[in-house]
């Protein structure tokens, strides 16, 4: 008699067949695809472990482990991803939401609560706009954690836009952002309105891009990833559009690769109404949050 395929040596087994197939996280591909799958918290898959998985449990697995070892993120096989604490919805129309995007949200918040203590209580709402919103993973997690915030998020991509409504409306912030498909930020106002511009903008160069993955060059969006040869042609033009902007004492934020620090550094310099302000370094001590400070 065959052994019984329960909850425990579907993992053990599945874990070992995506380790073959290259998954640089394996056990964790597994949990949360079979989670998925059975509807339930990962915790709960160690107390289900000598559970024997019912056939059309194991059918629908064995599809999406298919699908991962071929390259599938996990994210867009279970259609969501946490970020910040908070799930995002997600689809193959948007960047997955990275670790490294969370330094851009921790540094906004901080500017918001120094701007709170600066101005006091009588303040008016502070005005943000999210630049290249992709799945609304910023716009909506500040707008979360700093409730008296007005927020636009601007993509181009209206697929993208109905993710991003989609995640505002799950996290009920959907009163305080206004979503707006566009071109950046050019043409938007005639005089300084924000007092944050930030952006996680597509800043991978051509030849970077040759280079990534396999999971995310072939199946996520080459738009949200590519900024052009060099990788700094978005932020190039983003700059001046948010240097002119800004209200005074406004700060402009924009995620960024080590590769290109020097560059956006550069174009930052070349701002004549933008101080000086040192590049955030990430917890690998890597180059990953380019700042302006409107003077």
């Amino acid at each position: 008699m065959s052994e019984d395929w329960t909850i425990g040596r579907l993992l053990q087994w599945t874990t070992d067949y995506l380790k073959k197939q290259g998954s640089d996280s394996p056990r964790l591909d597994a949990e949360v695809l079979l989670a998925h799958c059975r509807k339930c918290p990962r915790i709960a898959l160690y107390t289900a472990y000598e559970e024997v998985a019912a056939d059309d449990l194991r059918t629908q697995f064995r599809d999406l482990v298919k699908q991962r070892a071929e390259g599938t993120p996990v994210a867009y096989l279970v259609g969501q991803r946490e970020f910040y604490s908070l799930k995002f919805s997600v689809s193959p129309d948007v960047l997955i939401p990275r670790p490294e995007t969370e330094f851009l949200v921790v540094r906004a918040l901080d500017l918001l609560k120094e701007r709170a203590a600066r101005l006091g209580s009588d303040a008016p709402p502070a005005q943000i706009v999210d630049v290249g919103t992709g799945s609304g993973a910023i716009a909506v997690t500040i707008a979360k954690h700093a409730p008296t915030t007005r927020i636009t998020a601007v993509d181009n991509s209206t697929a993208a836009l109905r993710i991003a409504k989609q995640n505002a409306a799950s996290h009920k912030v959907s009163d305080r952002i206004e979503f707006i498909q566009g071109d950046l930020i050019e043409g938007f106002t005639t005089k300084p309105q924000w007092d944050l511009v930030v952006s996680n903008p597509p800043y991978v160069s051509e030849a970077e891009f040759a280079q990534l993955d396999k999971t995310v060059r072939d199946f996520e969006p080459r738009t949200a990833l590519v900024g052009g040869p060099t990788g700094t042609e978005l932020i190039a033009r983003l700059i001046p559009q948010a240097a002119a902007q800004l209200l005074p004492g406004g700060w402009f934020l924009c995620e960024i690769s080590p590769m290109i620090d020097a560059a956006v550094r550069e174009l930052l310099s070349q701002e004549s109404s933008f101080a000086a302000e040192p590049t955030l370094k990430d917890t690998a001590q890597l180059a990953r949050v380019a700042q302006g400070r409107k003077q």
